[in-house]
């Protein structure tokens, strides 16, 4: 069915604006209900019923890794500098230079462990 809106006054845009609003809900109802119909039958197959699942708590999921500015997962610090607390390394790429000061003075990364 094809309208020419350029044709119609206000009045009648406004008009079909409404009948296509009341329309739109109609169809949205539908789904709705044809939806909560399959839930339920999904519910059923298991043995359960809606309202018995809408009480269940959602399962945690470990949250995502953060990202850095270049897309890349951001690794949390594996070990940390004696000297000083702010000074942290993931374990990853070239040892900082306190790394490395720490193993020549005999120490070990296990001793600088978070």
């Amino acid at each position: 069915m094809k309208f020419n809106l350029k044709g119609m006054s206000r009045k009648e845009l406004e008009k079909l604006k409404a009948d296509v609003e009341k329309a739109l809900e109609k169809v949205g109802d539908e789904e709705k209900r044809a939806a909560l119909q399959a839930a339920e039958k999904a519910a059923k197959s298991f043995g359960y019923s809606l309202d018995e699942l809408s009480n269940v708590k959602p399962v945690k999921r470990a949250p995502k890794a953060a990202k850095s500015s270049d897309g890349r997962a951001k690794v949390a610090p594996k070990y940390r500098n004696p000297d000083d607390a702010n000074m942290t390394w993931t374990g990853r790429g070239r040892k900082p230079k306190w790394v490395e000061a720490h193993l020549e003075k005999g120490g070990t990364l296990e001793q600088i462990a978070i």
